[in-house]
């Protein structure tokens, strides 16, 4: 469970990275400053940790994380870069700017991080601590604002006491954060667009650039490819088939708990979120294994119920959207 923990609070040091090291690679929640807010840190290539994340975080949906890495050559290792992101990356980091970037065919990143998209956000951030733990771990690390979802981001150690104590393992503590704004987030498509306002002026990047940045172009209600722009999440090919208690023939299943519906004997393939029935493990599992069933290319893909509360919210929310009919 991610709450009712006990949250050590440690200035920071050698020792307080260190310990964040352990924690971070024992699936645990880490809050640690950036320059920009105290992000709350989680493995990136470890889905379980990133479910305890979003559920620590009381977040709405699973939206698109970024992964913070230490330098450049790290992040080519989960993102392709294109002329115009290799002219940001250069030219910014480390600092306050994200780039979404294609993935990698190697990229370790979780696919609940990327929100089962083909794209990854990616950031080399500039605080002192925050690279010292990204060094130790070796690792892409997802780090969101260390508050409850919706809150107001968290500028000091204190800020994320109040607000997840109890909910998280750790919070290194490097004192107030410089910039306070969450970092820009620039989408290196075909024509680079500004996703989201932040700590690196749009006219900066324009000028490295010498072009102007487009603006994002969505449908209305889509889902977020990253934090700030709004489009859709991975859909499956196959017709996703919701609340199933029973399969047709030829359907793949993707169940949850136990038992199986019937006709269960006679589906393509069956992957189940979570045999126990639990809703961490089931986020942990949801858009790896609607990937791997519609791989298949069943005729459709039956989807047992999955309960709405805690996780179960984002869940469904995310289910949801891959049964939605296409356009």
């Amino acid at each position: 469970m991610t709450v009712d923990l006990t949250t050590a609070v440690l200035p920071a040091s050698d020792q307080a990275v260190q310990t964040a090291n352990s924690c971070l690679r024992g699936g645990g929640l880490v809050a640690f400053p950036t320059e920009t807010v105290y992000g709350l840190g989680a493995d990136a290539t470890n889905g379980a940790a990133i479910a305890r994340l979003y559920q620590a975080k009381a977040r709405p949906a699973f939206n698109p994380l970024i992964a913070h890495v230490a330098d450049l050559e790290a992040a080519q290792r989960i993102g392709r870069f294109g002329p115009a992101a290799l002219q940001l990356a250069q030219s910014f980091w480390p600092g306050p700017l994200t780039l979404v970037v294609p993935k990698t065919e190697s990229c370790t990143v979780a696919e609940l991080a990327t929100a089962g998209l083909g794209t990854v956000a990616i950031r080399v951030p500039a605080h002192p601590v925050a690279q010292a733990i990204l060094r130790a771990l070796g690792r892409p690390v997802v780090a969101p604002s260390a508050n409850r979802s919706g809150h107001v981001s968290p500028t000091t150690a204190a800020h994320v006491h109040g607000d997840l104590d109890g909910r998280i393992d750790l919070i290194v503590d490097g004192g107030p954060v410089t910039v306070g704004v969450e970092s820009t987030i620039v989408g290196c498509f075909d024509t680079p667009v500004l996703l989201r306002p932040g700590g690196v002026p749009r006219e900066a990047i324009e000028a490295v650039l010498g072009a102007p940045l487009a603006q994002p172009q969505a449908p209305a209600g889509a889902a977020p490819l990253a934090p700030g722009m709004l489009s859709s999440h991975y859909a499956p090919r196959s017709a996703v088939r919701l609340n199933a208690s029973s399969v047709t023939p030829g359907e793949a299943l993707l169940a949850f708990g136990q038992p199986l519906p019937p006709g269960s004997e006679a589906a393509s393939r069956v992957l189940n979120l979570s045999e126990t029935g639990d809703l961490t493990e089931a986020a942990a599992h949801l858009f790896g294994y609607l990937r791997a069933l519609d791989g298949k290319s069943p005729i459709g893909i039956a989807v047992m119920p999955v309960p709405t509360h805690g996780l179960g919210e984002a869940i469904n929310d995310r289910l949801a959207r891959a049964a939605a009919p296409r356009p």
